[in-house]
């Protein structure tokens, strides 16, 4: 079943599946089946996929865990989760639930246990007999960091990684890895390491979920498609950029995992630092993976790694401590459940980073994530210079801004332009006004949800929204660089109120510049 998409009075068909062509036939197996993450987001994508896209008859699900379950009883659960966590308009009636649990099978063992690896590759040749899939294999790691690397080395052992002529057809391997990929540069490096004594370096997909949001990788679409932008995207034009990542909650039940990375390393390092690559990239030469991954990586590399007195002067390290978020009381993070009451962990985070090549040169990027703050919203906001001489007297443009592009990741997709218009009247005014773009309203369409399009890519071997190795490694040691200082200096967290933009250090941090943050209304 495809969906229509009607978009300037023309009908067109929308397929996930890049030419319209579906995936070969495959097994995912799931390493960490009985967990949140798969519970909540994997099953119900996997179930959407199979119905809503076409997939293959060759297509199975098999769950890797250590509960005493078996098919018919880890078939039950997952439908369990794909009808509490699918939306409400893409619930599945009896009969697709049936024929989807009837992809879903079971193997039982301890991550470490050598004998259920064994046993794995046992169950994943007889699905290639029954089931036909062809021996093609995606393993999921949905698994705590710390075992990765267990996994990743009894998968090997068991000859499961490896890529073979069968049965008059080559089989293929591949294996998706979850964040946080590493806690820092010498953890990231034995993990890649690791990966990289059992799979080749185009048989692993690095998964961020934020690059799989239509959003994301719409900035290149509109840098690369529109020539109206581009000529202007460069330092003679632009005065600074600022990327937001905002949200309203607190940690809620993450408390051992956010203690132990904080606001950088769950933010900053992947998400923020994709989004930050795809707004300064060059042109690549082709539309293909590698091309696209190593204009990314060039932008890592053209980022200077900060000294400990940039890293006072250009971060600020924030905690909220009880407040209001969206009338309601919250509660300090300190105070949150498994929270160490004399914590000195960061939930908010901004920095100031520059791009020192020549398209960006002296031109600041401001970045700022955090929790509990008063609105949830991602969006990149392109800040160009005034006019250089303004006609107008003061009086005449009071509260008109420069020129700005917002580019909405969340929760409101779009697109918003911001300039300056006379105010109706014989009076010469002048105000700032929106141009805004809304993706669904143009569309008609809820966008794909961000697991689908990474998975579906997994499926079919493209790699272009997936994270590379030395990328990777780019991004830590900048993190590094801010992270080792902060260390020497573990006292110097600033407090902010829940339901607050941060900080007042984060508003000195930009406003000593002459700028201002853009705050989400």
């Amino acid at each position: 079943m495809v969906q229509e998409v009607q978009a300037q009075g023309v009908l067109k068909q929308h397929s996930i599946w890049q030419n319209e062509a579906p995936p070969e036939p495959c097994a995912v197996i799931i390493f960490g089946a009985t967990g949140d993450l798969t519970q909540r987001k994997l099953l119900p994508t996997l179930a959407h996929l199979a119905h809503d896209h076409p997939l293959p008859e060759g297509f199975c699900i098999v769950a890797f865990a250590r509960r005493p379950l078996d098919d018919e009883k880890w078939r039950a659960m997952a439908l369990e989760s794909i009808n509490t966590y699918m939306p409400a308009d893409n619930k599945l009636d009896e009969e697709a639930q049936q024929q989807f649990a009837r992809r879903l099978f079971y193997c039982r063992s301890d991550f470490n246990n050598p004998d259920g690896y064994r046993e794995l590759a046992q169950l994943l040749d007889k699905l290639e007999r029954e089931h036909g899939t062809k021996g093609n294999r995606i393993f999921y790691l949905a698994t705590p960091p710390e075992t990765d690397s267990i996994v990743i080395e009894n998968i090997g052992k068991a000859g499961l990684a490896q890529q073979q002529e069968r049965n008059g057809y080559k089989s293929w391997a591949r294996v998706i890895v979850e964040k946080p990929f590493g806690h820092d540069l010498a953890t990231a490096q034995k993990l890649n390491a690791d990966l990289g004594r059992v799979f080749q370096e185009n048989q692993i997909y690095r998964i961020d979920h934020y690059m799989g949001k239509e959003t994301v990788q719409n900035i290149l679409a509109f840098r690369f498609a529109n020539r109206i932008f581009e000529p202007l995207w460069n330092q003679s034009y632009i005065d600074h950029v600022q990327i937001l990542v905002a949200e309203s909650i607190g940690i809620g039940t993450r408390a051992e995992y956010y203690e132990s990375e904080g606001a950088i390393r769950d933010m900053v390092q992947n998400h923020i630092m994709q989004v930050l690559c795809l707004t300064c990239m060059e042109p690549p030469v082709t539309f293909d993976a590698d091309a696209i991954r190593d204009e990314k990586v060039k932008v890592l590399h053209a980022i200077p790694l900060l000294t400990t007195e940039e890293v006072a002067q250009c971060t600020v390290r924030g905690q909220y401590v009880a407040g209001t978020v969206e009338g309601k009381p919250a509660i300090g993070y300190r105070e949150e459940k498994g929270v160490n009451p004399n914590s000195v962990t960061e939930t908010y985070v901004a920095l100031k980073l520059f791009v020192e090549n020549w398209r960006w040169a002296d031109v600041p990027f401001y970045i700022r994530t955090g929790k509990c703050l008063p609105a949830r919203s991602t969006e990149v906001t392109i800040q160009f210079k005034r006019v250089p001489h303004q006609l107008y007297k003061p009086p005449e443009t009071k509260g008109l801004v420069p020129n700005r592009l917002t580019l909405c990741i969340q929760p409101d997709d779009g697109i918003s332009l911001k300039f300056g218009a006379k105010i109706p009247g014989a009076a010469q005014h002048l105000a700032s006004v929106d141009m805004n773009f809304s993706y669904k309203t143009a569309f008609g369409i809820q966008s794909p949800e961000a697991y689908e399009r990474l998975i579906a890519d997994g499926m079919i071997g493209d790699s272009t929204l997936f994270i590379r190795r030395d990328e990777i490694e780019a991004s830590w040691r900048i993190i590094d660089s801010i992270t080792t200082a902060w260390q020497k200096a573990p006292s110097g967290i600033h407090f902010y109120k829940a339901g607050t933009w941060g900080p007042e250090q984060a508003n000195t941090l930009i406003e000593q510049d002459g700028r201002a943050w853009n705050n989400p209304e």
